[in-house]
C-alpha cells in the first residue's frame, strides 16, 4: 500500500511545487521558497547536517520520512535524498499526513509489546 505522504509528494510534483535532491532544496530553502523540507531517514549525515542547518536558519519546517528510494519513486524519478514542497498548503499536508503516520506506528509498536 502506498503511503498518502507519498501519494501528496506525487501530486505536488505534477504541480511543480517541489525541489528534489539536495542542491535544489537547499535552493529552494535559501530562497525562501520552501515550505517544507522532508529529508530520507537513510540520507548521509552530511546531508542531514547540512539540510537541517538551513532550514533552521531560514525557519523552514524539517521532516524525517521514508528512504531515498521511495522519495524518488513517489515523485517519479530516481533517488532522492531530500524534497522541498514550495505550496504552503500542500507542504501542510504532507507534514500532518507524516506526523499521523509516526504516531500511527508508534501507537502499533506499543500495542504489540502489551
Amino acid at each position: 500500500m502506498i503511503s498518502r505522504v507519498y501519494q501528496m509528494l506525487g501530486i505536488a510534483t505534477k504541480a511543480g511545487k517541489t525541489r528534489s535532491g539536495s542542491y535544489l532544496a537547499e535552493d529552494a530553502v535559501r530562497s525562501r521558497k520552501a515550505r517544507l523540507v522532508l529529508i530520507a531517514e537513510d540520507a548521509e549525515g552530511n546531508t542531514r547536517k547540512r539540510l537541517e542547518d538551513k532550514c533552521r536558519f531560514y525557519q523552514v519546517p524539517v521532516q524525517y520520512y521514508g528512504t531515498k528510494a521511495d522519495l524518488g519513486k513517489s515523485m517519479g524519478q530516481g533517488i532522492r535524498s531530500c524534497v522541498a514542497v514550495t505550496d504552503a498548503g500542500l507542504a501542510d499536508r504532507i507534514a500532518m499526513l507524516a506526523e499521523m503516520q509516526r504516531e500511527e506506528r508508534g501507537n502499533d509498536g506499543e500495542d504489540e509489546n502489551q
